[in-house]
């Protein structure tokens, strides 16, 4: 598969460092010297200096003979316009675009992907708004996705010593809930992911990825200790593009919110465009302030300005004055990993968004949708199974999975398997795997179409 990436940034740095480490054919187009020489030591891809959106360029690429099209850099022009180029000009099959605009977001939705020639229009801020509301939605979690139209959820938690679950087997835990509402599908160790076997144990500090449907929350709150709680005052930090559209959508839910921000021209905005939402003029780092917005009381803390480094500050000073939740967003993937051992409770990041929307053009096999999980360790892979596949009609226990990968979860029509071994997978059914990032060519290979069917 021969892509294209244009845009050197946290987003096209971090798809072509995937893509290559698979062993993909892959072209990244780069305007700015001074990021090329940055990057080039650290990316087994060829690199190409110009602008993405020009023919020439293009064709240096080799945009002929590519299969997609990746335009991620920060001018949502330049990314429609390669797109064009790459549809009209050179056929090219698929075309994804980072648009920012909400005008041109608008017209993506008036006009449809053959009107504005791009087959997928991501949203990195747009995609994080979603994720905080969900998390939102499930007190204490860490992780919080849906797969098949919502009928199933991935949750993480941070386990705790006290709990039941803690420095106990798989299979003891599974004991205890015999009536199978969820599955656990992987376990978080410090710098490494673990698709779990009956054996392993669950220890404090693990952060643990729950499959269940979202009716069944309750049983998973229950576990950590945390049932019965509910979201009823967060407060943000930054009043930009994130925080005034979380806080709108915040609005509609009756949560009681508060938003904090420097900038005197944004808050008269704010202001004007919020109805319930209350306005603090200020330094989020001022404690007094804090005190104001009534920080002690808060259930979320949620920073979510431009500066990465300020959003983890500040959201460590909520934590110490008393808010029970804390999140911030950071840009740059380096720091994810130090992040989470500082104290805050959750790290939204809008690049890892966008680059879970984006791989899922990327897999082969007919895939719904792609998840990130365990920063990028391990991906949670959305497919259909096809008839002709291996996936499909003998027991999941007869098939040789690649190790380091797992179905977690199979949805046929209305109903939702947690599967055991003894499950069988049919033709169309939604099928729901996770796989370390090692595995996963292995894993296409299961879930794609063998060649004798054609």
């Amino acid at each position: 598969m021969s892509v294209i990436i244009i845009g050197a940034g946290e987003v096209g740095f971090h798809i072509a460092s995937r893509l290559s480490k698979e062993n993909r054919d892959v072209v990244l187009i780069e305007k700015d010297e001074n990021v090329i020489r940055r990057i080039a030591d650290n990316l087994d891809v060829q690199i190409i200096h110009g602008n993405g959106g020009s023919p020439v360029v293009l064709k240096k690429a080799g945009i002929g003979s590519s299969e997609i099209l990746i335009a991620v850099t920060n001018s949502d022009e330049v990314n429609m316009v390669a797109c064009i180029i790459a549809d009209s000009q050179f056929h090219v099959p698929i075309k994804v675009a980072r648009i920012r605009d909400s005008e041109y977001e608008k017209l993506y939705s008036k006009e449809g992907k053959d009107g504005l020639h791009i087959d997928f229009a991501i949203n990195p801020e747009r995609e994080s708004v979603l994720d905080i509301l969900n998390l939102l939605d499930v007190p204490e979690a860490t992780y919080v996705r849906d797969f098949a139209e919502g009928k199933v959820r991935l949750v993480g938690f941070r386990i705790r010593e006290e709990l039941p679950i803690t420095n106990r087997k798989l299979i003891d835990i599974m004991k205890d809930y015999p009536d199978k509402k969820f599955l656990i599908a992987a376990i978080s160790r410090g710098a490494s992911t673990i698709i779990p076997h009956g054996k392993d144990v669950v220890l404090s500090g693990d952060h643990v990825f729950f499959v269940s449907q979202p009716k069944y929350m309750p049983i998973l709150l229950k576990i950590i200790n945390k049932e019965g709680l509910r979201t009823r005052r967060v407060v943000i930090f930054g009043g930009g593009n994130i925080g005034f559209s979380l806080a709108r959508k915040l609005e509609k839910r009756g949560i009681n919110t508060k938003i904090i921000e420097e900038d005197s021209e944004r808050c008269a905005f704010l202001s004007q465009s919020l109805e319930n939402t209350v306005i603090l003029h200020g330094n989020g780092a001022d404690q007094e302030l804090l005190k104001e917005g009534g920080i002690k009381d808060t259930d979320a803390f949620i920073g979510v300005s431009d500066d990465d480094e300020a959003n983890v500050l500040v959201s460590l000073f909520a934590k110490r004055m008393g808010a029970k939740r804390v999140m911030a967003k950071l840009n740059n993937l380096s720091y994810l990993q130090l992040v989470s051992t500082l104290g805050i409770d959750v790290v939204i990041s809008p690049r890892l968004s966008a680059v879970s929307s984006i791989l899922h053009f990327i897999r082969k096999g007919r895939v719904l949708s792609v998840k990130e999980v365990g920063g990028e360790d391990a991906e949670a892979i959305e497919v259909i199974a096809m008839e002709t596949s291996d996936l499909v009609n003998k027991p999941l226990k007869h098939i040789k999975f690649p190790s380091g990968s797992l179905v977690v979860t199979v949805v046929r029509d209305e109903e939702v398997i947690i599967p055991s071994g003894d499950t069988v997978i049919r033709p169309g059914d939604r099928v729901v795997l996770f796989s370390l990032k090692s595995s996963i060519p292995k894993v296409e290979k299961i879930v794609t179409v063998k060649l004798e069917y054609f």
